[in-house]
């Protein structure tokens, strides 16, 4: 008996080979048919039509991981400065959760850096960061942010999944379930990692960009941004471009066969992904390969191709936009200012600041920020109370978020904390708030993408959420 047997798919060796013949006669003639069948299908997710008309068509989310302090970037606290040294007033904190603070002598400490106003908007930015106030009249600083893990790993899962539970599909992977993919060559949903001087490393787990319950094809893939981007991107000696195609025919054909047989729709996916990683063989290098880039653009950016730098990973997220990349997502590993918050932001910023306003400059030059969304911020904030005479903990009471075009308004600052920066007291924006307003803002009505996982019905923006219509042009 084979193997097969008990499952009714036993074949002989005719039948394997008529089967695999019709096969790949299927793939060829998918290939023929598919770019003008999406041409008539638009978007090809899950959600089509639109739930209504999207402003932004992708999103790139500058994910400034540790915990950004809000009060040395986008939050100037004025009356934070005349308490410096002074004992916090115990109204703000009585009963508050707080990380390794608690229990201890709770002082002010004051902003680190000034602050100036910027463009002709006004909007006030830390003086670090003047770049960013070049843009200042392209930007939407939101004030008002707050959380509910005041742990870092759960803290990325809530911003990354809307949920504290793992196993939970990132928001990039909800984006590509409903919106589909804008390029047969590249993933639609990209990763990228860097890290620079200043701060605690943040390790990132993969599953911050896991499909979770939804079809593995809508996780993100991690591209290097050293070294080969891929693993195994280049052929081994002795195999060309032939003769891996013909490879990957003969696979995919018995894939086929097995999903023909047993009905996985995971057989599919990996049918898909063989195919991808095929193009991405040649896609990839040319994405990589900035010779073709002016001097002056890799200048703006302060980019050296192949470092790994943020600022290369700007660049980079760039490209990846102009080739119909849906979701990429840029980490930058360490914000977590414990310790030397004055010094350590400096040099954050320094790395972050320039890159950052150049995408946002470049994109608009190029006619792709009205449709392209730009998000800067951390999974939560840091306290107005010192940790360790010149440090800040973690903090969820209220932080900052950066946003530049794909439907949002420019030069406006929405939301607000109070007098010494603890607490959002004006118009606060959770995370789920975020979130419903990310989706909304790409024609996504949140509540109605759902998918049904253990008997629920399943949302990014969990039982809760509200667009922020304020801040939509």
């Amino acid at each position: 008996m084979t193997p097969f047997a008990d499952r009714s798919v036993s074949l002989c060796r005719r039948a394997f080979l008529g089967r695999g013949v019709s096969s790949l006669g299927l793939m060829a003639l998918h290939a023929l048919l598919a770019p003008p069948l999406r041409a008539r299908t638009g978007q090809g997710g899950a959600v089509n039509p639109l739930h209504h008309p999207a402003k932004a068509k992708r999103v790139i989310f500058l994910y400034q991981a540790g915990g950004p302090s809000h009060l040395e970037t986008f939050d100037y606290k004025p009356k934070l400065a005349q308490m410096h040294g002074k004992p916090m007033p115990e109204s703000f904190t009585r009963g508050q959760q707080i990380a390794q603070l608690q229990g201890k002598p709770l002082i002010c400490f004051g902003p680190q850096h000034e602050f100036r106003r910027f463009g002709k908007s006004g909007q006030e930015i830390c003086r670090l960061f003047p770049h960013i106030g070049g843009v200042a009249d392209d930007v939407c600083i939101v004030r008002s942010l707050w959380g509910e893990q005041i742990n870092h790993d759960p803290a990325h899962t809530l911003m990354n999944t809307g949920s504290i539970l793992a196993g939970r599909p990132s928001m990039g992977s909800w984006i590509l379930y409903g919106l589909g993919a804008e390029t047969e060559d590249l993933p639609g949903f990209v990763v990228l990692v860097s890290s620079g001087k200043g701060g605690q490393m943040q390790p990132i787990a993969a599953r911050q960009w896991s499909a979770g319950m939804l079809p593995s094809k809508f996780q993100g893939v991690k591209l290097n941004s050293v070294g080969d981007p891929v693993l195994y991107i280049q052929n081994p000696p002795g195999i060309d471009a032939s003769l891996q195609a013909e490879s990957l025919k003969a696979i995919n054909a018995v894939n086929r066969v097995q999903q023909e047989a047993l009905g996985d729709p995971e057989i599919l996916t990996r049918i898909a992904q063989y195919e991808m990683a095929f193009r991405m063989q040649t896609s990839v290098p040319g994405l990589m390969d900035m010779s073709n880039e002016p001097r002056e653009v890799l200048e703006m950016y302060g980019a050296s191709p192949g470092d790994g730098s943020f600022a290369s990973n700007c660049l980079l997220a760039r490209r990846l936009a102009e080739r119909g990349v849906r979701f990429i997502q840029l980490y930058h590993r360490d914000w977590d200012h414990h310790a030397g918050v004055k010094v350590n932001v400096a040099l954050k910023a320094e790395e972050v600041d320039k890159p950052t306003a150049a995408l946002i400059k470049d994109l608009k030059q190029r006619g792709m920020l009205d449709d392209t969304l730009i998000i800067w911020g951390g999974e939560f904030g840091r306290t107005p109370m010192s940790q360790g005479g010149d440090g800040r903990d973690h903090h969820i009471k209220a932080f900052s978020f950066l946003l530049a075009g794909g439907g949002v308004k420019g030069g406006i600052t929405y939301g607000a904390t109070d007098d010494l920066g603890y607490a959002a007291v004006e118009n606060p924006v959770s995370v789920h708030d975020f979130h419903a307003t990310l989706l909304h803002l790409l024609g996504i009505d949140h509540k109605r993408l759902t998918v049904k996982f253990q008997g629920l019905d399943v949302r990014l923006t969990g039982i809760s959420g509200d667009v922020v219509k304020d801040i939509l042009a």
